[in-house]
């Protein structure tokens, strides 16, 4: 997905900070439930990932959008997004290629960065066990 493909399966229809509204809890996304986000309450610290459809879909029926492992987005990394694509679909390819926007949070992150709006970054050759990738295609 492109970061902007990523960011709008991520809000699905929704203007707040996750799919599930101002707050997120451990029985909707694996993150680090030993800390809070906008008076949320303490959960389930899992250390590790949990198999895919463990929480139940957004909107758009996509599981998974926050939290479990940070996801790869294909856009280059850039510091804000000026000068970035204005089309919603269309990647970034100027920048810092040798970085690549990660979205979503990981089942290692504090709740604030499942937020839709939230982007991290990392080097392209690395692997953790906290960052993965959705699988998409492109419909007729």
């Amino acid at each position: 997905l492109s970061e902007a493909e990523w960011e709008y399966v991520a809000r699905a229809g929704t203007t707040t900070p996750f799919h599930t509204g101002a707050t997120i809890s451990t029985s909707q996304a694996n993150f680090n439930g030993n800390k809070t986000y906008n008076g949320s309450s303490k959960g389930k610290k899992r250390d590790r990932t949990v198999p895919v459809g463990s929480f139940g879909a957004n909107q758009f029926g996509l599981h998974d959008v926050h939290g479990n492992v940070l996801e790869w987005v294909q856009d280059c990394w850039n510091a804000n997004y000026k000068g970035a694509p204005v089309d919603g679909t269309s990647v970034w390819t100027t920048g810092d290629c040798s970085n690549r926007v990660l979205r979503g949070g990981s089942w290692n992150n504090e709740p604030w960065i499942l937020r839709s709006a939230i982007r991290a970054w990392g080097r392209s050759v690395n692997r953790f066990n906290f960052d993965g990738f959705r699988v998409a295609r492109t419909l007729p």
